[in-house]
């Protein structure tokens, strides 16, 4: 009975050592892939300031949104957190969408080497931000997965493993259908003519 005993105390303690290493194997994978996009969110936050100074100088009377993108440059800087950091991504990027569409005014600037290098350079880290973002909400969701499962979610609650935030991209208001109007004047959505 005593040998017995012995056994299953091992045995529960190593279905608890094997459950534990995969929660902290799963949590890792999750920080790492929350360092990737943080690479990409830094490379993108270094293109800014030059985009926006070849930007400058073709369109003065664009002040507005030139500054938008400033600002949505430093919120992004000051984030804090995967929430803090998912809504200073899309005002980044709504700014620079912004941004991109007044420079179809300004064939001299669409002309301009380095604004389309510039462009090119950011286009390429919007499509790793992307892949780096399913991948890190991909992770979160295994590791949330993970917490939530029987017999894991006790061992996540007896060594205090918190579930993760997934990184949300698109806001409320980019959800919504956008209003399109070919008649010049009667605007309908595309969910009214549905």
């Amino acid at each position: 009975m005593f040998w017995i005993l012995i056994v299953l105390v091992l045995m529960a303690f190593l279905v608890v050592m094997f459950l534990y290493n995969r929660l902290i194997t799963l949590r890792a994978r999750v920080e790492n892939a929350w360092s990737q996009i943080d690479v990409q969110l830094k490379r993108r936050y270094n293109l800014i300031p030059n985009l926006v100074d070849t930007v400058k100088g073709y369109m003065e009377h664009e002040r507005q949104t030139l500054e938008s993108v400033t600002q949505a440059r430093a919120a992004l800087a000051n984030a804090e957190g995967v929430k803090e950091t998912a809504e200073a991504n899309n005002m980044l990027t709504s700014a620079l969408k912004s941004l991109f569409a007044v420079s179809e005014n300004y064939p001299d600037l669409k002309a301009n080497q380095n604004f389309l290098n510039l462009q090119e350079q950011l286009t390429t880290t919007e499509n790793k931000i992307a892949y780096a973002r399913q991948f890190y909400n991909d992770s979160v969701m295994t590791y949330n997965i993970a917490c939530q499962k029987i017999p894991t979610n006790f061992v996540a609650a007896l060594f205090n493993f918190k579930e993760k935030e997934y990184f949300e991209v698109v806001g409320e208001s980019e959800r919504s259908v956008p209003k399109v109007d070919f008649s010049g004047g009667n605007s309908q959505t595309a969910k009214d003519n549905a």
